[in-house]
């Protein structure tokens, strides 16, 4: 016999769904606000890049462009994840959007790819810049991209989707930065090599950005334990709860933004135990490691399953 239940943040459903709901909503509308902003200026650059004959505003325009992506797919699979959920999307359409992420990712390592190929062929022929012309216009995007910047920061901690997003234009904001710095040095010095060295510069760092969202995105949908949450004390806490005799089969992994979810057994000497320990055990879930949505199953320690242990190839 067994004992299956939800934890205890679980009898707050409405009440987290309606804030959820708020939150979604706020999130969509800073998506698209961010939105206009980006295809707003990314004109604007590849108008400047064309007068002036940078390759970093250029690329800067079209790393807005990845940003303007990014963001509409970011909107885009914000909105999916709030439909609700059913009978055969039970968790609802949240990992919708960490799917968005990996494709943000992706993407980003396409437009650094690009960026250096173009910046090593300027590099090798030098083309003539318009360095002041470029200096203004690349300072413009800087103060689109930090605006954008601040637009998104309220949803960052908390969605793997618009944390690439946030991504997406913080990478941008270095690259305005770059094309600034590049700018100074052709109209004070000549040195016209600046603008492709800035533009490889920038692919580094975009190169960093995207495996860091890359990785966070495949923890998640190959169910990894989230990185920071140490299973093995969440395992000793659950142990040293009386009348706890052992856990087995204990799995932690993320849902979907930031939502973490876990399943264990939990031997006991008895069924009679299992009300009063399943409270606690929920509240230590809880309060310790911040894990509101769990699944205990208590089994009385003569308790023999459909599996044996000896052949589990899933057990701990």
């Amino acid at each position: 016999m067994g004992e299956a239940t939800a934890g205890p943040a679980e009898g707050h459903g409405h009440s987290h769904s309606h804030g959820h709901s708020h939150g979604a909503a706020a999130t969509r509308s800073r998506l698209g606000f961010a939105l206009v902003l980006v295809l707003a200026y990314m004109v604007a650059e590849v108008v400047g890049g064309l007068l002036t004959g940078s390759l970093a505003l250029l690329a800067d325009a079209g790393h807005m462009l990845s940003d303007a992506a990014a963001l509409a797919l970011a909107l885009f699979a914000s909105w999916v994840a709030s439909l609700p959920s059913g009978q055969r999307w039970t968790y609802g359409r949240v990992r919708i959007e960490i799917l968005a992420a990996l494709a943000q990712g992706v993407a980003l390592f396409g437009v650094a790819g690009f960026i250096v190929v173009e910046g090593l062929e300027r590099l090798a022929e030098p083309q003539p810049v318009a360095g002041l012309g470029m200096l203004a216009i690349a300072t413009g995007g800087l103060a689109v991209n930090v605006l954008c910047l601040f637009i998104l920061e309220a949803g960052r901690h908390d969605s793997l989707n618009v944390r690439g997003a946030w991504l997406h234009v913080m990478a941008d904001a270095l690259g305005s930065v770059g094309a600034m710095t590049a700018g100074v040095l052709i109209w004070a010095f000549g040195w016209t090599w600046a603008d492709p060295a800035a533009s490889i510069v920038i692919s580094g760092l975009v190169l960093f950005s995207a495996w860091q969202l890359l990785r966070e995105a495949v923890d998640v949908l190959m169910e990894a334990a989230p990185r920071g949450l140490d299973v093995e004390a969440v395992r000793s806490a659950i142990a040293a709860i009386d009348p706890v005799r052992g856990v087995h089969d204990l799995h932690v992994w993320t849902v979907g933004n930031g939502r973490v979810a876990l399943s264990c057994h939990v031997t006991v000497p008895d069924e009679r135990h299992a009300t009063p320990l399943l409270t606690r055990v929920y509240e230590v879930l809880g309060d310790r490691f911040g894990i509101d949505h769990a699944t205990i199953q208590v089994e009385p320690e003569d308790f023999v399953g459909t599996t044996p242990r000896s052949v589990c190839h899933d057990c701990d």
